[in-house]
């Protein structure tokens, strides 16, 4: 389906090229969630796309559906900036607006069957019970599902079966009211009728008088967890003209009674979105962590940070928990817990961390999150993951150059929603591998929101005489004079790729008897064109990946921990650069360095900074620079997305 009055897009043009980028990283970065969404390019070329599957769909399924019908859409809709189509197993759309976590229910598609329920009455009573039931449950999914299934008792010794589905990005709100227009369009083009499909951009629901779901692969999926946190506002627009009627589409893959025929045309809906996030709602007993955590036992502990240790847990319905209970004397204060729990509530990503809810009884506070399976970075970087699942004890080599590279697309995918993409301008000021944590895909999530700092859109910098954060990730100015942009999560994401890259920590990097910080050694064989002494030995033993793909992310780390914070690139730049297989991208000047006197300890800080009575070696780091004359790497290029 076209979206015509949308705009067009000429051939060969930079929106063609993140188009087509956009499309072809769709396959690959599809899970068995049956949700994806990414985005290529900066505005006003920006391109933005997202996939669907039906919840009771195979990946394998899901993955030939995807193929199929990007095929379909480049073929029918040439030029075309905004489309989407469904098909029975899979719904695929792209535009040049922002679609994540944004309720859209128009355009949309009506099939029904023509024939008609007998006993017409009971027949609509039991079918609003039953998707009002799986509404409810749909929309109370987490993160990752939103889908439910089930059958009622209808009159005349029938059964309807239904299946209501919404994309996971949606707030449960968000999918209530989705879930709830879509059955209110029911009267208006299938009344009476024995089945009927809504399709909506956001949301689906269907309804037969045989079963047409996989009710196995249902079964399967993850408990459906306590209701997670409504984010902000999202005011959507009324629509504007309608659309023409679109060709009938496939009929559904189990058949419809004798002589039935499916029809379809496009539906338009106003609406009014009026989002209100209530913290409260968010909150636990205490008794019930505690019960969770088996009052706290060492045996569930997972570790021990600057602000408290993290137990894991599991809730009365199974659902696994992460908790981070702040210790008494811990310098996340009042403040810092309230900001983490307001500005999770209101973000969801599938890259950043989810938090699930709060308790606080008397001194003590606990924040509840998602078990992320897999640990922190920080871990597998430094080879102590002994007590992580599925991963090799003894080596890094559980970090092949497919999941560096897809961890360093997922982290820099989690900070564009926090700079531009969420409704909120939030700059993180504490990223580093201990703050990036791994799922069971290897899928990484930014964790450890409370030094995060939020913004009025129209703002794009802070100054602050509370310097807080990890030494050797803040950018100088922000280290050295309290100013904070972001800007300073780009150096922080500098750092984080190279560290990525190289298998090392930030300040300790040993060459024989001498230590280097990470950012002069790299700084130093970028210079002599030496670059690749800084790829881990592991990467280059097992001789997997482009050594050009992995000299160009080097290369994106220089650019974001220059000195310059006028030259750092934006994280939506960076995306467009991991993307990007034609474009040159420009020469690295001097970063700035970080060297402290405690190397191989990362050092986390809290303190107020008088810049008049502080001098740099009293801060524990002093700056640095270099020429960067004859620097010959000016024109390495990218490539895909996700590597082959």
């Amino acid at each position: 389906m076209c979206l015509n009055d949308k705009g067009n897009y000429t051939t060969n043009s930079s929106y063609m090229s993140n188009l087509n980028a956009v499309l072809s990283s769709l396959p690959t970065g599809l899970s068995s969630t049956g949700f994806y969404n990414a985005s290529v390019g900066l505005n006003p070329d920006r391109s933005n796309a997202a996939v669907l599957c039906r919840g009771d769909v195979e990946l394998d399924e899901c993955r030939q559906c995807l193929r199929d019908i990007t095929a379909k859409l480049l073929k029918s809709c040439p030029n075309q900036k905004q489309a989407v189509e469904w098909e029975d197993h899979c719904m695929l759309r792209y535009s040049n607006e922002t679609m994540f976590g944004v309720l859209a229910t128009y355009p949309g598609l009506w099939m029904w069957n023509l024939r008609n329920a007998t006993s017409t009455v009971r027949f609509k009573e039991d079918l609003r019970t039953l998707i009002d039931g799986l509404r409810i449950k749909a929309a109370a999914g987490g993160g990752t599902r939103k889908v439910a299934a089930g059958n009622i008792t209808a009159p005349d010794f029938q059964t309807i079966y239904s299946l209501v589905q919404c994309s996971p990005d949606l707030s449960q709100k968000d999918c209530n009211l989705c879930l709830s227009t879509a059955a209110a369009d029911i009267p208006r083009c299938c009344d009476s009728k024995i089945g009927a499909r809504v399709l909506l951009q956001s949301c689906n629901l269907r309804y037969e008088t045989y079963p047409f779901f996989n009710e196995t692969v249902l079964q399967q999926l993850e408990p459906v967890p306590a209701p997670p946190p409504a984010p902000a506002p999202v005011p959507v627009p009324v629509p504007g003209s309608p659309i023409s009627r679109s060709p009938p589409p496939s009929p559904p893959p189990a058949p419809p009674a004798p002589g039935s025929i499916i029809i379809s045309f496009l539906l338009n809906v106003d609406k009014v979105v009026d989002e209100i996030t209530t913290v409260e709602s968010l909150q636990y007993g205490y008794s019930t962590i505690k019960t969770a955590t088996n009052d706290f036992s060492d045996n569930n502990k997972l570790g021990q940070g600057g602000f408290g240790a993290v137990y894991k847990g599991k809730l009365p319905n199974d659902q696994e928990i992460a908790v981070k209970r702040l210790s008494k004397n811990s310098r996340q204060g009042d403040v810092e817990f309230k900001n983490e729990i307001l500005l999770l509530a209101k973000l969801q990503h599938r890259n950043l961390v989810r938090l699930l809810g709060f308790s606080i009884q008397g001194t003590e506070k606990l924040l509840v999150y998602e078990f992320v399976r897999n640990g922190s970075l920080d871990l597998c970087l430094s080879g102590n993951i002994s007590s992580i699942e599925h991963i090799d004890p003894t080596k890094r080599s559980c970090l092949d150059w497919d999941k560096r590279y897809k961890i360093i697309g997922g982290v820099a995918r989690g900070l564009v929603y926090l700079h531009e993409d969420s409704q909120l301008r939030i700059i993180h000021r504490d990223l580093k591998p201990a703050n990036v944590l791994l799922d069971r895909e290897m899928n990484p999530k930014i964790a450890d929101f409370g030094m995060a700092r939020l913004f009025e859109q129209d703002e794009t910098q802070g100054n602050t005489s509370k310097i807080v954060g990890t030494y050797g990730y803040m950018s100088p100015e922000y280290a050295m004079h309290g100013h904070f942009s972001v800007k300073s999560d780009v150096f922080s994401f500098g750092v984080l790729i190279l560290e990525i890259m190289s298998g090392q920590k930030n300040r300790s990097i040993r060459i024989g008897d001498n230590v280097e910080d990470l950012l002069t050694f790299t700084w130093k064989n970028w210079r002599e064109g030496t670059t690749e002494n800084m790829i881990d030995p592991i990467l280059r033993a097992a001789g997997t990946g482009s050594l050009r793909d992995m000299i160009k992310c080097i290369h994106i780390g220089l650019l974001c921990v220059q000195e310059n914070a006028a030259k750092r690139p934006t994280m939506a730049s960076i995306l467009l650069m991991l993307s990007s297989s034609t474009m040159t991208m420009p020469v690295p000047s001097e970063p700035a360095f970080f060297m402290t006197s405690t190397f191989g300890q990362d050092t986390s800080l809290s303190h107020n900074y008088d810049d008049s009575n502080s001098s740099d070696a009293e801060r524990g780091f002093k700056t640095r620079t270099m020429i960067s004359e004859g620097l010959s790497m000016n024109d390495v290029t990218s490539t895909d997305l996700y590597p082959r």
